[in-house]
């Protein structure tokens, strides 16, 4: 028997009314098992670029790496391709399915850069289309064929720095679409147990749980973490009053900054890119409808807009107490100009690296008794409520005010984080490496 080994990657099975990737993902490690195929790795669970507008939801791509017999290699095309025409919302206009299969041992350096172009910035389907055919990859499109974009950046992300994992718990097919029924106090608990190696269960401002979707999905939900083992044991600690299906851990990129570019130059960056930009606060923050927070930023190239919207929580109250002069590092999503307004980041962080004095004009005090004086009006100088002494020739003094703002870095609200976008907790646990690919036991059901 002589073995293949096989890269397969999916794009662009769901769609905002039904259906999931991963969940595609689940149902054939399941029957490639049943095919005898050994996997080489958890599925790669890779979170592309969240800016581009063709996305769907989350912007997931999943790969399975396997060997197998070469003999079986075509039934699991066949198997492969027939779960995802079955599972994919064909029918709606933004799902455009993709497939590709990479045999080799070592996934191409090229096919590498790509990838991780696919993650942060927009890339093309005929970019995709010249690598594959340079390395005798094969897939299938469906429609418009830009799911092969993502299917090929899967193949090519091999997670091989910095990464998490996950478990994902699905619902019976006769449950989508239904209200999902969690013991929402049980994943308090689990969260409270399993931290800081599991991250972003709950927002705690809001006291909100954020590990199960609100749409028709089929995941129940949800739990992210350092190590496989940590989220299988979370994951026997929430009570659920609905039978699950199915699982799978996923080893992902999420929660890494993985799409965030650091730019030396404001007139660098790029609309539908994520950046890191370095910019001397150039206009007071305001408030507009919604409660939403806006200011500028300005380098010696250029200026732009800042935004913290209301959903970032924490964030935006930090964006209100900037001041003009404050040094801040800006991180986030670029928006394009309109007629409306300038350049924007649409902020995910601020990392506060120095900040201005707050200067206030106050009253002069009487040299008398020291109580602070009174203005008599607009240059008719100021006169002493408790020594009746006036005063022509003073001036207000500037004086220099306390600030609540610290210098460090401040994260949006975990209700608001993106999948990409790496919290607090994550901090100091960045790994620097792919580790070893003995996968836990029970990694998946059935």
């Amino acid at each position: 028997m002589t073995d293949a080994t096989l890269h397969i990657g999916l794009d662009d099975t769901d769609s905002p009314r039904m259906g999931c990737t991963t969940y595609v993902a689940s149902l054939l490690v399941e029957k490639l098992q049943g095919l005898g195929a050994r996997f080489l790795d958890y599925p790669n669970l890779v979170r592309l670029n969240p800016n581009v507008r063709w996305k769907t939801r989350g912007n997931g791509a999943l790969c399975l790496r396997v060997r197998l017999d070469r003999n079986v290699t075509d039934r699991l095309v066949e198997t492969t391709i027939d779960t995802v025409e079955q599972n994919s919302d064909i029918e709606s206009r933004r799902t455009d399915p993709g497939i590709v299969f990479l045999q080799c041992q070592t996934v191409p350096e090229d096919i590498r850069r790509f990838a991780s172009e696919a993650v942060t910035d927009v890339v093309a389907l005929d970019s995709a289309l010249r690598l594959m055919k340079k390395h005798g990859a094969w897939g299938l499109g469906l429609k418009n064929g830009r799911g092969i974009i993502g299917a090929l950046a899967a193949v090519g992300n091999l997670l091989a720095e910095d990464h998490t994992f996950e478990i994902l718990a699905y619902r019976k097919p006769e449950n989508f679409g239904t209200k999902r029924k969690i013991d929402e106090e049980s994943i308090f608990e689990m969260s409270q147990r399993s931290k800081p190696l599991t991250f972003n269960n709950v927002d705690e401002e809001k006291r909100r749980v954020i590990i199960t979707p609100r749409g028709p999905d089929p995941i129940l939900f949800g739990i992210r973490g350092e190590t496989a083992e940590i989220v299988k044991q979370a994951f026997t600690m929430v009570a659920s009053d609905e039978t699950v299906d199915r699982w799978m851990i996923v080893r992902s990129n999420q929660g890494t900054d993985a799409h965030l570019r650091r730019f030396p130059l404001l007139d660098q960056i790029r609309p539908y890119s994520s950046v890191i930009v370095h910019g001397a606060v150039s206009s007071s923050p305001r408030v507009i409808r919604g409660r939403h927070v806006f200011f500028s930023i300005r380098d010696a190239s250029k200026e732009v807009d800042c935004a913290a919207f209301e959903p970032t929580g924490n964030l935006r109250k930090i964006a209100r107490e900037l001041i003009v002069g404050d040094d801040i590092e800006a991180y986030g999503a670029v928006k394009a100009r309109s007629s409306s307004h300038k350049v924007t980041i649409n902020l995910e962080k601020i990392r506060i690296l120095s900040l201005a004095p707050k200067l206030a004009p106050l009253n002069p005090v009487c040299s008398r008794c020291g109580k602070r004086l009174k203005s008599m009006g607009k240059g008719q100088g100021f006169r002493c409520e408790k020594c009746g002494v006036k005063y022509g020739n003073h001036a207000k003094i500037e004086v220099t005010m306390p600030r609540q703002l610290k210098t460090g870095l401040y994260v949006t609200s975990p209700r608001s984080q993106g999948h990409l976008t790496k919290p607090l907790v994550r901090y100091g646990q960045e790994k620097t490496r792919s580790e070893s690919r003995d996968l836990v036991d029970g990694w998946h059901f059935p």
